[in-house]
C-alpha cells in the first residue's frame, strides 16, 4: 500500500498533510481513551507489540510492486482483534514510521500519504466490525464469513485510498487507470489469506479458555472480566 515516489508531487502533498493530521488527531483521541479505560502500561506494551508486528510485515514478510504501489499482507483485522483499536493506530504509523527512518527512507516523503491511507482504513474497519460482530460477542467466537466481511472491508479501503491517491496525482490516463487496476486485483488477494490468518490466531486464544483479564489483549477478545 506505499505509493510509489513521483505519484503525488508538488504542491498536491499538501493534500496528504492535512489528511495525516486528521487521523493522527483522532487516533491520538482513541489512545488517550484507552489510556483512560485500561492503564498507560497495558496500552503501552499492546502498542509496542502492534508496531512489531506491523513492521515485520513491512520488512520481513514478502511484498511486491504492483502497478502504484506494493502489496503487503498487513494483517490490520488480527491487530485490531486481539489488541484493540488504539493499540492497533499507534502500531500502524510507528510501524511505518519506523520502515521510512530506518529502512526506505526514499518513502518518508509519503509518509501523510501512506499514514492516511492505513489510518482511515483501520477507522473504517472498526466502524464495520460494530455492525458485523453483534455486541456481547466475543471477538474469539466470530465465524469465518464474519471474518471474511472485516477482511473485504480492510482491504477494499487500502485499496480505495490507493486509488484516491493515485487518481488524485496522475489524473485518469489509460496506464495509471491500468496500474491502479493492477494493485487492486492483486491486492484484494490477499483477503483469500487473512482470514484464515485471523482465525488461526483466534484458535490459539480459544485454546487458552480465559475469561480473566490480560493486560497484553482487548478486553473483548475474550469478553474478560478484570
Amino acid at each position: 500500500m506505499h505509493i510509489e515516489a513521483g505519484v503525488v508531487a508538488g504542491s498536491k502533498m499538501l493534500l496528504s498533510y492535512g489528511t495525516a493530521a486528521g487521523v493522527l488527531g483522532v487516533s491520538a483521541k482513541m489512545a488517550l481513551d484507552n489510556i483512560k479505560e485500561n492503564g498507560v502500561i497495558s496500552f503501552a506494551l499492546k502498542s509496542i507489540i502492534a508496531t512489531i508486528i506491523v513492521f515485520c510485515c513491512f520488512e520481513v514478510l514478502p511484498h511486491y510492486p504492483i502497478g502504484v504501489s506494493e502489496v503487503h499482507l498487513i494483517l490490520g483485522t488480527t491487530i485490531v482483534l486481539v489488541f484493540g483499536i488504539a493499540p492497533a493506530a499507534v502500531g500502524l504509523s510507528l510501524g511505518l514510521l519506523i520502515q521510512g527512518l530506518f529502512f526506505a527512507q526514499f518513502d518518508l516523503p509519503q509518509y501523510g500519504i501512506n499514514v492516511t491511507t492505513l489510518l482511515a482504513s483501520i477507522l473504517m474497519l472498526n466502524m464495520a466490525m460494530k455492525k458485523i460482530i453483534p455486541a456481547g460477542t466475543a471477538y474469539k467466537d466470530i465465524s469465518y464469513s464474519q471474518m471474511l466481511k472485516m477482511s473485504v472491508v480492510w482491504e477494499g479501503a487500502i485499496v480505495s485510498w490507493v486509488a484516491f491517491w493515485a487518481f488524485y496525482g496522475q489524473g485518469f490516463s489509460a496506464e495509471n487507470i491500468s496500474n491502479v487496476l493492477s494493485f487492486g486485483s492483486a491486492y484484494m488477494g490477499v483477503v483469500i489469506i487473512e482470514p484464515l490468518v485471523d482465525l488461526a490466531v483466534l484458535a490459539g486464544v480459544k485454546a487458552l479458555n480465559s475469561t480473566n483479564c490480560n493486560i497484553l489483549f482487548d478486553k473483548r477478545l475474550n469478553n474478560c472480566r478484570a
